[in-house]
């Protein structure tokens, strides 16, 4: 129906051949009726995503709630002391909701978090929900850079010694990849401070501020990550390298430089896209040390302050935003694939 709209064939013969005249409104129109056909089946696909998404939150939530009952030992025991008498342990118990039925405290959970009632402090009634978005911020912020300093070393460096497979600069960037690797963030936070705050003096020792103070901590959080990405855009590009349509581009007398930054780098970003969503998870996990080496007032630093003041509210709240958000990015991922390679369905 689409080829009929746009061609208009007119039996008329031109050297004993018949010809398509190409309407440019039939084509136009075409072309829409195509569009519109292929976004619609796009967003379904999201919705669909989407929906999928639910049971995967629900499981979060759960999950969640039964680790405080789970793990050893008492909460309220743990709030009032072992010198606490049976009657101040019952009030404690009943404040925290320990109580009542598991069922009900989780019909009762499910409800304060579809009120935004995530609970409070027991000892200084802060709600739960208040602390946790005074922090999350920070944690996405550092996440963030931490991803984008990732991003700007490995490509390049990816991209460098796959064109110059076998070289001193392919040595170089397997080095460096190693190095990453190897250092944790614990051993390299102190190590940047060392150099950078204490030596040098050109960024704050620690705590949250302006660019400066966000500079080593990102660089700490995302060292490990650029060294997977280097290994990860390497081993894509020289895959890429060997297919048709590259040396095709070649031979048509494109630059170098765009063969590999507009063609080849375009269509080997798909595992490099997995790998980051992936890691993004590992990243607010890893965020957890970098905060507390560097006085990061993010998530991480926020959950340590929970376990070590026995606020397992607190507790179940920061392990929740976590957790979604690593749910949230990792579909978030699924859909920028459709952008990356439309052959590549959502659902």
């Amino acid at each position: 129906m689409i080829i009929a709209a746009v061609y208009d064939a007119p039996d008329k013969p031109v050297n004993n051949c018949s010809c398509l005249v190409v309407n440019p409104l039939h084509l136009a129109r075409a072309i829409s009726v195509c569009y519109d056909h292929a976004m619609r089946g796009f967003a379904l696909a999201v919705v669909r995503r989407l929906l999928i998404v639910l049971p995967v939150l629900w499981a979060v939530v759960t999950l969640v709630f039964l680790l405080i009952h789970i793990v050893p030992g008492d909460p309220a025991r743990q709030l009032v002391g072992e010198n606490a008498t049976e009657q101040q342990y019952q009030i404690a118990r009943a404040e925290l909701g320990l109580d009542k039925p598991l069922l009900s405290q989780y019909a009762e959970y499910w409800g304060g978090l579809a009120r935004g009632d995530w609970g409070t402090n027991p000892v200084t009634k802060q709600p739960v929900l208040g602390r946790i978005s005074t922090r999350y911020p920070s944690t996405i912020k550092l996440a963030i850079a931490a991803m984008l300093i990732a991003t700007i070393i490995s490509i390049p460096l990816g991209v460098t010694a796959a064109t110059h497979q076998g070289s001193w600069l392919d040595s170089l960037s397997t080095l460096v990849a190693l190095l990453g690797i190897s250092l944790p963030s614990f051993a390299l936070g102190p190590l940047l401070v060392l150099i950078f705050s204490v030596n040098l003096g050109v960024t704050p020792v620690s705590g949250a501020g302006g660019l400066d103070n966000l500079i080593l901590p990102a660089v700490t959080l995302g060292a490990a990550m650029s060294a997977i990405l280097t290994r990860i855009v390497r081993s894509s590009v020289l895959e890429e390298l060997g297919e048709d349509y590259v040396r095709t581009a070649r031979a048509k007398g494109l630059p170098e430089r765009t063969v590999i930054y507009k063609h080849v780098l375009k269509n080997g970003l798909i595992p490099v896209v997995t790998v980051l969503g992936l890691q993004f998870g590992v990243l607010l996990a890893g965020a957890i040390l970098t905060e507390r080496v560097f006085s990061w007032p993010g998530v991480g630093s926020l959950l340590v302050d929970s376990i070590s003041e026995r606020d397992y509210k607190l507790t179940q709240g920061c392990l929740l935003v976590i957790a979604t958000t690593y749910v949230l990015v990792n579909t978030a991922t699924d859909i920028v694939y459709r952008f990356l390679d439309p052959r590549i369905k959502v659902d």
